[in-house]
């Protein structure tokens, strides 16, 4: 890609003006494009045109809204190449994986499109005692109003897409402010929505600074903020004043290898490598803690190094690179920084463990204390850690001993270690015979404790971005 420039949308245009913000290749490090940036009255005008587009918004068929999202769902196909390199370019994610991207933001406006003509009431049976004889109740769901989102560099279309998509789906505008660090794949949508029959309004793509984006947080003519991304989405919340607020903070997935996975170990480590060091660790349900059984421990042990170190690493925009860089050096010096405290305290390093630049290999630690950052903390890197366990129940504990609580997988041939784990584990999901990085985009997906407030997937956003509206009528007796 050139250094081009890109405007941003207001009010369903694209617009600029005179500040612009430079997007670089994360691998080569080359200014590649250069987006508009929108100044503050330009953001009044965004929030404003959302305001304005609640009514039209509402009286917008499910028909027309699922047309809407169906022509997007064949114009990504159609763009599919362009979207993946620039997913590659602007994250630094490997090509296969941004084409996996691809894929699944078409797939959750498909479902976005399938739920747009399916969001439906109740009838109540109010007759539950002889005074109420003659009373029935309806409920239909009806639009929010104006929504705020704000999205992570990591997943730039997807997760942009878990907002956009059933935000059109349910009838409500939006002003969405994509990651600073990746907007292109948030403009691109932009770019295609642009060519829809939406009403005035109904969406705004603003590639704020973080420090800027206030209004999106405040502004009370909003009534709902979406927002994913880390741990300042608590403070968000405080801001938010009476708005709804939805957040998806991340975590510090485990996953458990139990006792009797012997003679599957092969494809457990294929997918523990998957999952801890899928585009470079930087996934809110990377495995970052394996508890293996004693038993399996040492097979598990030997054959998860041999995979890692075997990970190649290099240019995204090679189809066979696995390891890409981390979104920024900064970020790659954290964690190599958490890395080095570990060992400090006595953590055994397996693999991996050095750093260029925004480079960080592919690590694993055993022996890794408790109190360490990298067990405590989210690492959002290529980093996982080992400990054997001698019980489920202290399998169960270790998973338990954690700030987070998003997603967790346990891998057993045991259908009540399973169904225990379901209930006992601290949990916003729970994975079985698969790692925690797991997701399919119409399944709840959210956490608990620090992890985040509320569920994502298409149905369960469309359900916060509409409301219960009753109506009671009493026959004529």
């Amino acid at each position: 890609m050139s250094a081009a420039t890109r405007p941003c949308y207001i009010a369903n245009r694209p617009w600029q003006g005179d500040a612009w913000l430079d997007v670089r290749d994360k691998y080569a490090g080359e200014v590649t494009c250069r987006v508009a940036v929108p100044d503050q009255a330009a953001i009044e005008r965004a929030i404003a045109a959302a305001a304005k587009a609640c009514a039209p918004m509402r009286a917008f068929k499910p028909w027309a809204r699922q047309a809407v999202l169906q022509h997007c769902v064949q114009r990504f196909d159609e763009r599919r190449d362009e979207l993946a390199m620039a997913l590659c370019i602007e994250a630094g994610k490997p090509i296969k994986d941004a084409a996996g991207e691809v894929t699944r933001l078409i797939e959750t406006f498909r479902i976005a499109a399938e739920e747009a003509v399916r969001i439906n009431g109740e009838t109540l049976n109010l007759e539950i005692a002889a005074r109420l004889d003659g009373y029935r109740g309806y409920t239909q769901r009806v639009p929010l109003g104006p929504l705020a989102f704000i999205t992570p560099f990591n997943f730039p279309l997807n997760l942009v897409a878990h907002k956009v998509a059933p935000a059109i789906a349910a009838g409500c505008p939006f002003v969405l402010k994509p990651s600073e660090k990746t907007p292109l794949g948030a403009l691109l949508i932009g770019e295609i929505l642009a060519e829809t029959d939406l009403p005035e309004g109904a969406f705004s793509i603003l590639p704020l600074e973080g420090a800027h984006a206030a209004p999106l947080v405040e502004d009370e003519r909003f009534k709902l903020l979406s927002f994913t991304g880390g741990q300042v989405g608590w403070e968000l919340k405080q801001r938010a004043g009476r708005k709804k607020v939805t957040l998806e903070l991340g975590g510090n997935a485990a996953c458990i290898i139990d006792a009797d996975q012997g003679p599957k170990l092969d494809r457990i480590v294929q997918r523990l490598v998957f999952g801890a060091f899928y585009q470079s660790g930087q996934s809110c349900i990377s495995v970052q803690r394996i508890y293996a059984h004693r038993d399996v421990y040492a097979p598990l042990r030997e054959r998860l190094v041999a995979a890692t170190r075997a990970l190649k690493a290099g240019d995204p925009k090679q189809p066979d690179t696995f390891l890409g860089p981390m979104i920024d050096e900064a970020a790659a010096e954290r964690l190599h920084g958490w890395i080095e405290e570990a060992r400090a305290a006595g953590a055994r390093l397996l693999c991996g463990g050095n750093r260029r630049g925004n480079m960080l290999e592919a690590t694993l630690m055993e022996d890794v204390p408790r109190t360490a950052k990298v067990n405590r903390l989210e690492v959002f890197g290529p980093f996982a850690l080992l400990e054997p366990f001698d019980a489920i129940d202290e399998a169960f504990a270790k998973v338990n001993d954690s700030d987070y609580g998003l997603q967790a997988g346990i891998f057993t041939d045991r259908l009540g270690h399973a169904l225990r784990a379901w209930n006992e584990l601290e949990q916003g999901g729970v994975i079985v015979n698969d790692v925690p990085s797991f997701r399919v985009d119409n399944m709840p997906y959210g956490g608990v404790k620090r992890s985040g407030l509320g569920r994502e997937g298409v149905r369960c956003a469309i359900e916060d971005m509409t409301e219960l509206r009753l109506m009671v009528i009493r026959e004529d007796v």
